[in-house]
């Protein structure tokens, strides 16, 4: 079997119903209304480094805090209850102090914008990346959301991979009329950089943009209206070895 087909293959395995147990985009489908949505897999994919075991139940804490209206929560200042400006470690590298910071420039995108998605606007995926990680920079939020768009924005693109895409049992796609799934750029990190690098798809040996865009171009040969079908794939790939 060559390898467009055991791409298309995986992907087709795991892009189901399935996927979403013990994943972090499990969490936007446990709220309702768009902007609930948005904004929990906003948060859920800020946290999700590391350990599964440990930062899945951050955001649970989380989502229990925000009796599941999350938008309003971060919108009224609410979430100043649980995150005091404290520098007690709330997970890892993140203290209570980073993550209010952080909530509280999210809140005044709110306030000014409305969504997310109404501050993105019309674009492409890089052009998301660029605003929201200027937005957060000019803030002096750290840590959690990228300075700039040097490195691979990991997190930022798994959340606009859930955003935009659409037609899938996984990924959200209320954003699909602002931005063209076509133009999403893959979620890089170790693991992906190493499964690509075991199918051949890339030589690349650091997880930065330029890596994450030059995979996604060879996606893109064999899903060429939606090249992160291809995430699934090498989800796929890890887990059959």
């Amino acid at each position: 079997m060559d390898i467009a087909t055991t791409l298309k293959t995986l992907a087709d395995k795991y892009e189901t119903k399935d996927f979403l147990n013990g994943d972090p985009s499990w969490f936007m489908h446990q709220v309702e209304g768009d902007k609930n949505k948005e904004i929990m897999a906003f948060i859920a994919a800020s946290i999700s480094y590391g350990s599964r075991k440990q930062f899945l139940p951050k955001i649970q804490f989380i989502l229990d805090s925000c009796n599941g209206n999350i938008y309003d929560w971060v919108y009224s200042g609410d979430f100043k209850n649980i995150f005091p400006d404290s520098n007690q470690c709330f997970y890892r590298l993140y203290t209570y102090a980073t993550m209010r910071k952080m909530l509280t420039a999210l809140q005044e995108m709110l306030n000014q914008h409305g969504t997310i998605k109404d501050f993105v606007g019309n674009g492409t995926c890089l052009d998301a990346l660029e605003k929201i990680t200027k937005w957060f920079a000019t803030r002096n939020v750290e840590g959690i959301i990228p300075k700039n768009t040097q490195s691979s924005c990991k997190r930022l693109c798994m959340f606009l991979r859930w955003m935009v895409r659409d037609e899938s049992p996984v990924d959200l796609g209320i954003w699909n009329d602002v931005i063209d799934k076509r133009t999403l750029i893959i979620p890089m990190d170790t693991h992906v950089l190493q499964e690509a690098s075991r199918l051949g798809l890339l030589k690349s040996k650091t997880a930065s943009m330029s890596s994450a865009i030059k995979l996604t171009d060879k996606l893109r040969k064999v899903f060429p209206d939606d090249p992160l079908k291809g995430d699934f794939a090498l989800f796929g790939v890890g887990v059959n070895g």
